[in-house]
């Protein structure tokens, strides 16, 4: 016997192959190569705050734009605590609250799945092209 998957804490789990789950919409959220960088860099600070300005220095290539829809769109999903310090300019403070600490573990994963196999990923994608130019 196959043992159950774990159920989230309050028993909704939803169904990725369901088309109308909302798992998927979830999953386009979670896999972005901004958002798994922010919960990177928020995770090494955790349980400390880091400053929007910091954050942008240490993600390369984010523009603030960017950042800042990640940021809207993570503190939306409950994922991190935003802080404003009344200050001119305004000073802006994120830090990872433990549901967004919880997905450290997972992306982790991932982004050294990725780093391992980036040159198989490189060369299939290479074979594939020339296959399409032979055609």
């Amino acid at each position: 016997m196959t043992p159950s998957p774990p159920q989230p804490r309050d028993g909704n789990r939803g169904d990725l192959f369901d088309p109308q789950c909302p798992t998927r919409r979830l999953l386009d959220r979670i896999g972005t190569k901004w958002l798994s960088m922010a919960v990177k860099v928020l995770a090494e600070a955790s349980p400390e705050e880091v400053r929007f300005a910091e954050l942008r220095r240490r993600m390369p290539g984010v523009s603030q734009k960017m950042l800042s829809v990640t940021l809207q769109g993570m503190t939306r999903d409950g994922l991190v605590d935003r802080r404003v310090e009344p200050s001119v300019p305004p000073r802006v403070h994120y830090r990872l609250t433990p549901l967004g600490l919880s997905l450290e573990g997972p992306l982790a994963m991932v982004r050294a799945w990725a780093e391992e196999h980036m040159a198989e990923v490189d060369r299939a994608n290479a074979r594939s092209r020339e296959l399409a130019d032979d055609d």
